[in-house]
């Protein structure tokens, strides 16, 4: 099975991988959202995200982001 919203770290992964340069905390959850639902392996309800599961998704790719600067 795919992606859903609750697979918050393999999203904020793919998201840093699509968007290495975008800081996370810059980005406005319309847009958050969007892309989380363009991404290939999402297979979710896009109606089924709330404010919660974004900044879940949110945080765990600024943990990447993060990370790869050192």
């Amino acid at each position: 099975m795919g992606l859903t919203w609750q697979d918050a770290e393999e999203i904020g992964i793919q998201l840093f991988e699509k968007f290495p340069q975008t800081d996370p905390l810059g980005v406005r959850f319309t847009d958050l959202h969007r892309w989380v639902t363009e991404l290939d392996e999402f297979e979710d309800d896009a109606k089924k995200s709330n404010e919660k599961i974004l900044e879940a998704i949110q945080m765990a790719w600024l943990e990447e982001y993060r990370d790869a600067r050192g």
